[in-house]
This record gives structure tokens, sequence and C-alpha cells, in this order.
């Protein structure tokens, strides 16, 4: 429950922080389905209004994870979207994300607005049910990411300028919803050109519209929110490199990629890292979307082991400074990024999240002072992340013996041999500092993936 922590700020580091504790917040979590709150227990006129009407979702699935006492409204609705929540905190994900504008998009069926048509009246009876569910969300411990608009759509209000309807919606939006502890303002999925669409339905945004966009929500938030953008796959036309450094109000990217193997994630995160400290404002970065359009996260029936997107995707970010990642499902399998209503699907890989989440927590990792270093190995796909001569993580992808530069640094220091697919340690020994010294690899699995942590050790 945030109401623990207080509010999720960005604070200009690389890492939000929670306003009452201090403490940085690592988040993971469901960017599939982006129609999360397409659900046909709200009120409104998309259920049958011809448009995409067969993507209404029950959330079936996870009417069995709705527990006594949980919220529902109109005499027993939402069972089945409060269960769903109730079953990403029960496996310790921490974060759930959702278009709330996919007029003309993909879906359809998403609007704040009493019809498909009308950008100038509200319809509040749904708009009080969707602040049920993201209030639900907060006791729970799962994180908001608001995705306010699509590609499709981006020039729909205002001819994608900051006019009249648009901020209309983004105060409805703040006034409605910013209250709530753990959220940011996403500018727009795949936001930017149309390079790849034949027949665009309104005109693409630029430069001009997206430093608008975040300069509204910075002046009229009253909190100090993250504010980010999602890339989409824009080539040269990039809107990132537009918005770093300190005039900009934009404080973090929304990393999409485009690989079937995740293997651009961990560049991918140290670029934009490296880039918004050396423009002045350093950024915290999330991978949102990680892979491909067609597989990113299969289901566990298709790959059981999810290797790739376990070490390349999850590792890859974390170890390169991500504070999150996001997972987005593939059309091309079952339960994916519009027709998901069952996270179960899944379950395998939601275990090997919280392994990670687990790892950073009770081992105190000071992530906030740890910088990505992979050349401190001599491996070209071991991961490094570390602060010196306090805490070393050193990422594997097969094992292999481990040099680490202790000298001058006393002291004495615990290593622990992690499985980031059980969530085990398998071995665990102390070393001395005040010289280099080689690890050496114990009786493991050497072709398997793992994580050692090199602490030093301090008095209580």
């Amino acid at each position: 429950d945030f109401r623990s922590k207080g509010r999720l700020e960005y604070v200009g580091k690389h890492y939000l922080e929670f306003a009452e504790t201090g403490e940085p917040f690592l988040k993971i979590g469901a960017d599939a389905p982006e129609n999360f709150l397409a659900y046909e227990d709200f009120d409104g006129t998309f259920h049958d209004d011809g448009h995409n009407d067969d993507l209404v979702k029950s959330w079936e699935p996870h009417v069995k994870d709705w527990e006594q006492g949980d919220p529902t409204w109109q005499d027993g609705k939402g069972k089945g979207i409060i269960g769903a929540l109730n079953y990403l905190a029960s496996e310790e994900l921490n974060a759930v994300s959702f278009l709330t504008f996919s007029t003309e998009g993909d879906d359809r069926n998403i609007f704040p607005h009493i019809n498909y048509n009308t950008y100038d009246r509200y319809d509040i009876s749904k708009l009080a049910q969707w602040e049920i569910v993201f209030n639900h969300a907060q006791q729970q411990g799962i994180f908001l990411h608001f995705k306010t608009q699509e590609i499709e759509n981006q020039g729909l209000l205002d001819g994608g300028g900051v006019g009249a309807m648009r901020k209309l919606y983004y105060r409805e939006l703040i006034a409605r919803f910013g209250h709530n502890l753990a959220l940011n303002w996403n500018l727009g999925e795949e936001n930017g050109s149309y390079d790849w669409y034949d027949d665009p339905l309104t005109p693409p945004q630029n430069a001009q519209n997206r430093r608008s966009m975040a300069h509204y929500f910075n002046q009229h938030d009253p909190y100090p929110r993250h504010i980010v953008i999602h890339n989409g796959d824009l080539g040269d036309d990039n809107p990132y490199d537009e918005l770093l450094g300190s005039k900009s109000k934009l404080t973090g990217p929304s990393i999409q990629t485009h690989h079937e193997d995740f293997s651009i994630v961990h560049g991918a995160v140290l670029e934009w890292r490296r880039k918004s400290a050396e423009a002045g404002q350093p950024w915290a970065v999330a991978v949102d979307e990680p892979g491909d359009a067609q597989h990113a996260l299969v289901p566990d029936a298709d790959n059981p082991e999810h290797n790739a997107a376990r070490q390349n995707g999850l590792w890859g970010a974390f170890m390169a400074g991500a504070w999150g990642i996001e997972w987005y499902f593939g059309y091309d399998h079952a339960q994916s990024d519009l027709s998901a209503e069952d996270w179960r699907s899944r379950d395998n890989f939601w275990d090997q999240c919280r392994y990670l989440l687990q790892f950073f927590e009770e081992n105190d990792l000071p992530v906030r002072l740890m910088q990505p270093e992979d050349e401190l190995t001599e491996k070209e796909d071991d991961y490094v992340f570390y602060l010196p001569g306090e805490a070393y993580v050193f990422y594997q992808k097969t094992a292999d013996d481990i040099p680490v530069d202790l000298s001058g640094y006393d002291g004495t220091y615990n290593v622990r041999w992690f499985n980031p697919r059980t969530g085990e340690y398998v071995h665990e020994h102390e070393v001395q500092g005040g010289e280099s010294r080689t690890l050496s690899t114990p009786n493991i699995d050497s072709d398997q993936d793992w994580a050692i942590l090199v602490k030093k050790q301090h008095a209580n």
C-alpha cells in the first residue's frame, strides 16, 4: 500500500523516490493489454457503439481472485478487473499500464467522454468507476501508468496542439486521478511520425507539441510527477533528443524496442541514461514495451522458460540502471496486447520478475548511487552494476570466473551466487578487500545464467 511510503516523485535523478521514506522504487508490471480499461462492467456507450465491440473484456479468468471486502459497484460489478489487480499483487508485480483514450486507435473502446465522437462532455459515472479500480491498485502497491493517447489519435484533439479540448482532457485526468500516490503521465504511445502508416487519420505531433504537452502537465499537476513519452519505432525522428535538458519538462523515456530476443534493451537504457545526464537533467529510464510486435513476452505455453526475456530484457534493463520494465504481449500469440484477459498466461515469467525484485530489495542495494559498467569484465555479454568499494552485481549468461578489483578498499565482502531462474542463493562465502582478485565459479550449471553479488559488510 503506497500510503505507507508517501507520494512517488521525480527528484532529478535516475530513480523515482517516495516522499515519506526517501527510498527508490523499482517497477515491474504488465504493459498488456493496452485496453485494460475496455471492461464490460464500466458504464458508457462503448459496449455496443460499433467500434471494435468484440474487444470489450469481461476479465472472467480473474473473478476468482476477487476477495471478500474488495470493492465493487452497482450490486457486484467489477470483480473481474479488481481480481486481475489482486493477481498481479499476489505475484509481487507492482505496475499496470493502460490507455485512457483509444478513440481511432487499435482498440477504440476507451475514452473518458460520453460517446465516441464527443470530446467536450465527460462520463462522470464511468470515470468514478475507473477511480475505484485505480484506488484499489494503489492499495495493492500497484503503480499506475497512464498512457494518454496513441499514435493513431495523437492529432485528434486540437490537431495535436494543446488547445481547448486537450487542456480539458488533461485537466480531467489530473483533477480526478492526480491524487493517487504512485503514477506517471505518458504523453503518448508510439508518438511521432507515420512512416509505416498508409493513411493516417490525424496529423502527427511535432517537437513543439510534445514540449507543450509536457509543460502543461508540469504546470497543472501540483506534485513533482514523472512525465514520460513512448518513443515507438521512429528511426531518425526520435522525439527524445529534442526533449533532453533542463528546459524540457519531460523526466524520462518510455522505451519501446523491436527485437524478438530483447537484445537491444540493455543498450537503449545505457544510451538514455548517458544522454540525459550529459544534457544536465538525468532521466528515470523505463523500458515499457520490450521485444517486438509479433512475439515479445509470449505465453508460458509457448515458451515456459523465457530465457531471452529474462536475460536480455529483465536483467538487461535493471543492470543498465533502468528504474522499471513493463511487458508487452505480441499479437501472434494467445492472450495478446488487445485480447489478454488472463495474466496467468505468463505465470512462470512473473516468478522470475519477482526474484529480481527480491534480489535488489533483500540485499539493500544502493541503486541510486550505482552505475552500469560492463567493461569491468572481459566477457562481452556480461552486465555489471556497481558502486566502487561497496557493492558489485555481475550478471552472467553463462557462468565463469569473475575479476573484481577491491584494491584500495579494506574490509570484508560477502559473495553470493544467485539463481535468477529459481530465486535461490546457491553459494556464499567471504573475501577480504585490499587487492584485485578473481572469484572462482562454484559447482553450478555453468551453461546457465547467474547473478553474483559482492557487497561490503558494515557493522549494524
